[in-house]
């Protein structure tokens, strides 16, 4: 396992980490997820990402419960403000519910601190200096080390480093966006300029595209697969486009590709993400142990992928 710095920022994590989102408190009760924490941590990694939104905060307090079997000086653990509940209140990135927010993330999460907090998505209904106000505050009192962003778009981060600069406060570290072999532009060209500029680092998540990339929904969409269970999740890929004709065309040329380099096209999949110099790590989302025994193979695979297999792939893709 490689620890990566968070961009040019001392902390380092595992390239590989380990999320929540529709398997804590959905998939994974404590005991599953628990086996699920004791095989990543013994396989090296020590990055585990949640949100206080991941099941309506049980993703938090199950993982919290976990944690405790472990020293906290050996975890980076991250969790995401945003939607906190239903009230006026609840939601967004105003400085009362960001602080109520990381308070009741941190009540769940049983620790004292969280090693970087992230804004969930921009907030729109709230001046990003107030926003910046309440970072600095959270920052201050110990309540977290750093903070980044999630889904931003790179004039929104751009922004936020000028007002940080403005206030003399922390700069945010690192983005948390969707980035795959079907998902690219945001990571590859929108945010080219954010790499050198502010040594911004990235953990990205849904590296599979919510399973595609790992060929189960070739033939159709399984039952009790998660785009079965999580009928909003397959809503946003046809939006995407991401159920296409031409899309599936891509993942059985992709599938190719990885079979002539000895991997399954979900180890291969993972392991071209890690090819990216400005990924900090790749978050995981797994259902059963059995998964992430063989997305840990991704490991091994990185380093068959050549320039020559790089330029392959986006052959495949430039489409």
């Amino acid at each position: 396992m490689e620890y990566r710095k968070v961009g040019k920022w001392g902390i380092k994590i595992s390239e590989l980490g380990l999320g929540s989102w529709l398997t804590f408190g959905n998939q994974l009760d404590v005991e599953n997820a628990q086996k699920c924490i004791r095989e990543a941590f013994e396989h090296g990694i020590n990055f585990f990402d949640t949100a206080e939104a991941y099941a309506n905060g049980m993703a938090e307090f199950i993982l919290g419960q976990i944690l405790k079997e472990f020293r906290r000086d050996d975890l980076v653990v991250t969790t995401k403000i945003f939607w906190g509940g239903k009230g006026p209140n609840k939601t967004g990135l105003s400085k009362k519910h960001f602080i109520e927010g990381v308070r009741n993330s941190l009540k769940r999460l049983e620790l004292d601190y969280v090693d970087i907090v992230y804004c969930h998505r921009p907030d729109p209904d709230t001046p990003i200096e107030e926003t910046i106000f309440a970072i600095d505050q959270v920052l201050r009192n110990g309540w977290a080390l750093y903070w980044g962003t999630s889904e931003w778009t790179a004039d929104q981060i751009e922004k936020a480093h000028k007002v940080c600069d403005e206030l003399h406060v922390m700069h945010p570290i690192v983005e948390q966006p969707g980035y795959s072999l079907l998902r690219r532009e945001k990571v590859e060209k929108e945010f080219s300029a954010l790499y050198d500029k502010y040594g911004m680092g990235l953990t990205t998540f849904s590296p599979l595209a919510s399973g595609l990339l790992s060929g189960k929904y070739n033939d159709g969409i399984p039952v009790g697969s998660r785009l079965d269970r999580f009928p909003q999740v397959r809503e946003w890929m046809e939006k995407d486009g991401l159920l296409s004709d031409s899309t599936f065309k891509k993942i059985r040329a992709l599938a190719e590709v990885a079979d002539s380099i000895g991997a399954t096209l979900a180890q291969f999949s993972l392991a071209w993400i890690l090819k990216n110099p400005h990924v900090s790590s790749v978050i995981l989302g797994v259902s059963k142990v059995e998964q992430l025994e063989e997305n840990l193979k991704a490991l091994d695979v990185k380093e068959r992928i050549t320039d020559e297999v790089m330029k392959k792939v986006d052959e495949i893709l430039k489409d």
